[in-house]
């Protein structure tokens, strides 16, 4: 993943050196880059923290018996009990169990957790980098190489031919791809349904803004066949 974006860094850095979607190939880079250091150290703690969570789980588990146990053995050792007496061991029994039941599934969330906490951070990097490309490309409309199209005062500056167009919307879009990819990288150890439900989200995001450059590249396809043809 990473040498496909600095293949691309180097694609658009010799074609549109002066342009600002070199800065942000550099971005994704760096984001990949991070992405792929976080992991390893992630997945590390992981198996610390999962190892640790599931021990204390055990204990947690080990000392609730014991104390029911011990519990129910003093009370039937008791001969003194009546019917009603056995409702307060009864409703602290219970108890027991719960604040168990609780402190269980806090120690088996944490690794999780942990983990989703990293993965957020940089989907959202990620998603924020998408509509970044997208405001790159959002002011090359190909409508503009048109012989009929007259510009206004307020027309943004066009200095791009057909085929230069065309190389920068395909740029945007293959950036965008690669954007899709890195999120799905964030969720590779993750079976977390937040996470996982945002990177569908952030690849949703990036086919959704990738089909409408692909619908500018046609149109700017057809100015090109118009104009050989002519």
């Amino acid at each position: 993943m990473l040498r496909t974006v600095e293949t691309l860094h180097g694609r658009i850095a010799a074609r549109f050196p002066s342009r600002g979607l070199v800065k942000v190939a550099e971005e994704l880079s760096a984001l990949i880059k991070e992405t792929s250091d976080v992991g390893d150290r992630l997945r590390r703690r992981l198996l610390w923290t999962r190892a640790a969570s599931r021990t204390l789980i055990a204990i947690v588990l080990a000392l609730t018996l014991a104390a029911i146990v011990w519990a129910l053995a003093t009370a039937f050792g008791d001969e003194t009990l009546t019917g009603v007496q056995w409702l307060p061991l009864m409703e602290s029994t219970v108890n027991d169990l719960i604040f168990a039941a609780v402190a269980i599934f806090f120690l088996y969330t944490i690794p999780e957790r942990l983990l989703r906490s990293r993965a957020l951070r940089l989907l959202h990097r990620l998603r924020s980098l998408a509509h970044i490309i997208d405001m790159h490309q959002l002011t090359k409309d190909p409508e503009r190489l048109r012989t009929g199209f007259t510009p206004t005062q307020a027309s943004v500056r066009f200095t791009l031919d057909a085929d230069e167009l065309a190389h920068y919307l395909d740029y945007c879009s293959e950036l965008l791809s690669l954007v899709g990819k890195t999120a799905a990288l964030c969720a590779e150890d993750s079976q977390d349904n937040v996470v996982l439900d945002t990177v569908s989200t952030v690849e949703t995001l990036t086919v959704d803004l990738s089909s409408k450059i692909w619908q500018k590249i046609q149109v700017v396809g057809e100015l090109r066949e118009d104009q050989s043809a002519s």
